[in-house]
């Protein structure tokens, strides 16, 4: 979703690519988000973020500040 919101609509090799993920992984989460409305794959294999997926994504990203940016793992000292 953030490879989506920030470079805009790109096919779904490129994305592999982008997200680092093999394309048979990627294919799935195309899948899932695609049934959820999250994303829209148009018929020339462009997968484009939906409206849907912006406002999750924002969600997502709050969410992600709220508890998880809270975190403070300690600081860990060479012997």
């Amino acid at each position: 979703m953030k490879t989506l919101r920030e470079g805009g609509p790109v096919k779904r090799t490129q994305l592999a690519v982008a997200t680092r993920l093999s394309y048979d992984a990627l294919a799935k989460y195309v899948e899932w988000m695609n049934e959820r409305g999250f994303i829209d794959v148009d018929t020339q294999g462009v997968v484009h973020l939906t409206g849907e997926g912006n406002a999750v994504y924002d969600r997502l990203v709050k969410w992600i500040m709220e508890y998880i940016g809270k975190v403070q793992f300690p600081r860990f000292r060479k012997p």
